[in-house]
């Protein structure tokens, strides 16, 4: 390069030099780029919970396997993509029942529910295995530091359906259809014969036991025996609607139980006798995932909307439907027990002094007939 190219650079240079310092005096310049900011911290995301649900019946039963579905369903959509549910059908109580607990929680379940009765020795046993593992089981009694207890108050509803029997029953003569010789089974015969008795106290029950909580044929058999013994009303505490639609066949009147049964059989359906488990498994998994769980025995009725009447029929006189609104709102300000003395069982023992009312451990271990009931408790 020659030295006058660079002269002519070195001019150029210090020109662009003394252009530049002009405009900067001017206000004329580029800012500096903002600094690098870090993103805002977020909340770690919990992880989703896996809930199994065991059932001894299938959600076809259209009655109480078929109500825990739809509370399973519910939870599932109210934690939407934060719980994974899993559900086992027509799982026996005994050794099944066992063998199903412990694969669940081998599956890494964060908590298990069972929902039958009898399930109660196998989810003792295996939530002793598990103890970072939640158990829940449905209408049972015994309790863990991982095992917790919910159930319902039916008796309340059979109580209130006694009520509408009474009024309807031409014969004076009631059936009901029924499972094991259990407490809360015996709660569902006496109550219901205790209202119907509010109406008319000459009314007497007939029972037939089934053995088994779903048996559509056996349930059917055992409502027509009672239809051909003369009972006119009847209701049941096992899981089909095969005794509504045996009664329709018949002419009589029966009720739903566990879920809304007025479809199966419109002409003999009085009301049905509902149990709402949603709020409960709902609760349940939250306190679960926020870490508030702890074992307890919960039990709904009337007053939290677990338990209900529904769908009371057009031929259900006005006169029984007051008393039941009336009813429905001292249950929910628990001022009425249908099991309230004096109380006499059907051999005129009395098993409740005047002005007493059942506490829960009188009711836990209900082994007898009320009086108007005919015949004896079987043993087990």
């Amino acid at each position: 390069m020659t030295s006058i190219s660079k002269r002519s650079l070195l001019k150029t240079a210090a020109l662009a030099a003394i252009a530049s310092a002009v405009l900067a005096g001017c206000g004329q310049r580029e800012d500096p780029a903002p600094a690098a900011t870090a993103p805002a911290p977020t909340a770690e995301p919990k992880p989703v919970t896996r809930a199994a649900w065991v059932y001894v019946g299938t959600p076809g039963d259209a009655g109480w396997t078929f109500a825990h579905d739809q509370g399973r369903l519910a939870a599932e959509a109210h934690f939407a993509g934060q719980l994974q549910t899993t559900a086992v059908e027509r799982v026996a109580a005994g050794a099944d029942a066992e063998r199903v607990f412990r694969d669940l929680a081998q599956q890494g379940h964060d908590i298990i529910f069972g929902t039958s009765f009898g399930f109660m020795p196998a989810m003792v046993q295996v939530a002793s295995e598990f103890p970072n593992v939640r158990f829940e089981h449905a209408t049972g009694f015994q309790l863990a530091n991982n095992l917790g207890v919910y159930d319902s108050s039916f008796f309340q509803s059979s109580y209130m359906a006694g009520i509408i029997a009474g009024h309807k029953t031409k014969t004076g003569t009631l059936g009901f259809v029924a499972s094991f010789p259990i407490p809360e089974v015996l709660r569902n015969i006496n109550a219901f014969t205790l209202g119907a008795q509010s109406v008319r106290p000459d009314i007497t029950t007939r029972v037939v036991w089934v053995g088994a909580w779903f048996d559509p044929p056996k349930e059917s058999e055992a409502a027509q025996s009672l239809i051909n013994q003369g009972a006119d009303v009847l209701l049941q505490n096992t899981d089909s609607t095969a005794v509504l639609q045996t009664a329709e066949r018949n002419g009589r009147f029966a009720f739903g139980w566990n879920s809304d049964m007025s479809s199966f059989a419109p002409n003999a359906h009085l009301a049905s006798a509902i149990v709402n488990w949603t709020p409960h498994y709902i609760a349940s998994i939250e306190s679960l995932r926020n870490g508030t769980w702890q074992s307890q025995r919960v039990i709904g009725g009337v007053h939290n909307g677990v338990n209900e009447l529904i769908k009371i029929a057009d031929v259900v006189p006005a006169e029984a439907r007051t008393k039941i609104e009336n009813l429905k709102a001292q249950y929910r300000a628990g001022t009425f027990s249908p099991f309230t003395g004096p109380l006499v069982d059907n051999q005129g023992k009395e098993v409740l002094a005047a002005g007493q009312v059942a506490d829960r451990p009188w009711l836990d271990s209900m082994n007898f007939y009320v009086r108007g009931v005919e015949g004896t408790v079987p043993t087990r």
